[in-house]
């Protein structure tokens, strides 16, 4: 099902108003108030750039956006208080695994908030993993993950060739991480790291890469610190572009895709969903991408099955992150 902002903000009338992130303010939005503001063509005219879903290789599950942590620039607001997104149950997550088996999706994404601030995280993980799929989990390694510690050996053990840990580490500089993350986040989440290496766990990290340092100078610097870790991250570093929500970027146009030499099905929405749950909402909701869960005009439907329509680039991260930024949450 394909919704058309045309006809309405959005065809699920069981999907509550929800406090609006920075992200979607309009006075933090592009520069230029005329952008954004039609899903078929742009400010100046142009066809709007779409995006079909070939293939569902990830299904995401956002468990919550509560976490221990209230990092600055978190595009979706995480904290000790924003439960704008709601704990998934495993019952509600059983019904997406079941249609994501329908529809051979290869991988299952796990992501907050902090997902092990949700109680029924490691029974989801598990569920995901009996069923055969490689599951991604994002996660700060510190607090509310080790309590779950035995929980976690065990999966690995049973599981570990399929499950890998994506640990966030904002920079390999203590500081700079600790001015996103706050005083005192370094040495758990390199405590927390090491716990899982050292326990045999597949590892990523995920970094920011600033504006004006090089790709290749920051991927040395995490170089240099997993060596002195001694630690093995081997999945890969990931690192994401910076989201200032205030800087001005440019509308995607059909014809921006031949400009750029960009296919429309590198895009994220070409190949993945997310499942959230609004605060107040009976029933959570599929929607387009994991960095657009408040605009109801990316909420796909309540299945995995009503969310296979295409997208339309209607919004300034899918320039920012995706398009432009060349970025994906899978890494």
């Amino acid at each position: 099902m394909t919704l058309s902002p045309r006809r309405g903000r959005s065809a699920i009338a069981t999907v509550p108003e929800v406090t609006l992130s920075p992200f979607l303010d309009p006075a933090k939005r592009p520069l230029d108030p005329e952008k954004f503001g039609d899903p078929f063509v742009t400010a100046k005219g142009e066809a709007r750039a779409h995006v079909a879903l070939d293939r569902l290789e990830t299904l995401w599950i956002n468990t919550g956006t509560l976490c221990n942590l209230a990092c600055k620039s978190c595009y979706i607001e995480s904290s000790p208080t924003n439960d704008a997104l709601v704990y998934l149950t495993l019952a509600e997550v059983d019904a997406y695994l079941d249609e994501a088996e329908r529809m051979r999706c290869r991988e299952i994404g796990f992501t907050g908030g902090e997902p092990f601030m949700n109680r029924d995280m490691v029974p989801m993980m598990r569920s995901a993993l009996e069923r055969g799929f490689e599951v991604l989990v994002l996660t700060n390694a510190m607090r509310p993950m080790r309590r779950f510690e035995a929980e976690l050996i065990e999966l690995n053990r049973e599981y570990g060739k399929r499950l890998t840990m994506r640990v966030s580490l904002d920079h390999p500089d203590k500081a700079i991480h600790e001015a996103e993350r706050g005083p005192g986040t370094w040495d758990k989440a390199i405590d927390g790291l090491k716990w899982l290496s050292e326990r045999g766990f597949r590892l990523a990290v995920a970094g920011r890469l600033l504006p004006g340092q090089s790709e290749a100078a920051e991927r040395a610097g995490y170089a240099r610190l997993f060596e002195l870790l001694g630690i093995r991250v081997e999945s890969g570093l990931v690192l994401f572009p910076e989201m200032d929500a205030s800087a001005d970027v440019p509308e995607i146009t059909e014809a921006c895709w031949g400009i750029l030499g960009v296919s429309p099905s590198a895009m994220m929405c070409a190949s993945s969903r997310m499942v959230v749950k609004r605060k107040g909402a009976v029933r959570s909701v599929v929607v387009a991408c994991t960095l657009l869960p408040y605009d109801d005009q990316f909420v796909m439907g309540e299945t995995l099955a009503q969310a296979t329509g295409e997208v339309r680039l209607n919004h300034p991260h899918c320039a920012r992150f995706c398009v432009l930024g060349g970025a994906s949450c899978t890494g």
